[in-house]
């Protein structure tokens, strides 16, 4: 029983940071926009926000700090897209570039003298598993619920209020209008282009914050030219499993993880269950490396063939809007 719930647990934190890409991509969807940079919004925001959280030994600073990078670059893709009317495909692919590119450049000019999370003690033990005082001592429940670092909570409320936002308000009404037939929303006064480009700079925040997370939890601040490592990737299909709504994200988020956790519990796994989990030693390390991958393929294929009636896709994704044209 052990083995499965820390096998569960660490699944959860495995799944974080591709929650919080995929709610900040579906916030940036909804909105009619089609941003392929979501990998390259983790690498700012990752970079970013451990400098600062290091530098100021403040968690919060440190999480602000992941936001704005990633919606500084978020901003860049608003403008080009929503202003300059380019092609949101391509420009998307050059913002992953660019902002893998920042990532690099300043974390190997910073090698020598790399922040540690042991000089920022407060900063580090919020990024720890300490879990909630006393909860987290509760048999089985209090390691599945109650014994995370921060950012896996800060992560399920983004998503609840973004589901909240988007489905129960007024505000997310007109989002989902401007997603839908843009033309329609802006003929009825909504300001379209002053929606796209708020929910793509939140958005695009939302994704730093999980860049934040792969740096400091995942890697433990230990500087490497594969923070991301695909993540952002993944994300941008996690939005299309999740079928357009944070609150499916958070389960889909958690799934992913599950599948990334396999390979270095495998063999916990089928030691603890040998008559059901046995086979899981036969399979080679390198198939656990490609399985979410290979599923982010999959989804994106199968999406493209099959149009679901309940599709919460928007209609008008991808799409720039052109006012003279309505």
């Amino acid at each position: 029983m052990d083995i499965l719930v820390n096998f569960l647990y660490y699944s959860v934190r495995a799944g974080t940071p591709l929650l919080l890409g995929t709610t900040g991509e579906i916030i940036t969807e909804k909105s009619g926009s089609l941003n392929l940079g979501v990998e390259g919004l983790m690498a700012m925001g990752a970079i970013g926000g451990y400098v600062i959280g290091c530098a100021t030994n403040s968690f919060l600073l440190g999480v602000l700090g992941a936001f704005l990078f990633g919606l500084l670059g978020a901003l860049i893709f608003a403008f080009v897209t929503v202003t300059m009317q380019a092609n949101q495909n391509v420009t998307g692919l050059a913002l992953t570039t660019f902002g893998v590119g920042v990532y690099h450049f300043w974390g190997r000019s910073l090698t020598k003298d790399f922040p540690s999370l042991d000089n920022a003690p407060a900063f580090k033990a919020m990024v720890s598993d300490n879990g909630i005082p006393f909860l987290c001592d509760i048999p089985v429940i209090g390691k599945l619920l109650f014994s995370y670092n921060s950012f896996v909570y800060l992560a399920v409320i983004i998503a609840v209020i973004c589901w909240i936002y988007i489905r129960k308000s007024r505000p997310g009404l007109k989002l989902r209008a401007v997603g839908e037939n843009p033309g329609a929303a802006d003929a009825c006064g909504v300001k379209v282009n002053v929606y796209k480009y708020v929910n793509i700079l939140v958005g695009g925040g939302i994704c730093g914050i999980g860049g934040l997370y792969l740096a400091s939890v995942t890697n433990s601040g230990a500087w490497n030219d594969n923070w991301i490592n695909g993540m952002g990737w993944i994300s941008v299909a996690l939005v299309i499993f999740s079928n357009w709504s944070p609150s499916r994200a958070i389960f889909g988020a958690f799934f992913f993880g599950m599948l990334k956790t396999l390979q270095p519990w495998k063999g916990n796994l089928s030691t603890a269950f040998p008559e059901v989990l046995g086979w899981l030693n036969a399979i080679p390390d390198e198939f656990y490396q490609m399985l979410p991958f290979f599923i982010t393929a999959v989804v994106l294929v199968a999406a493209s063939i099959r149009k679901n009636k309940k599709s919460e896709e928007p209609s008008a994704i991808g799409l720039n809007y052109f006012r003279e044209e309505r």
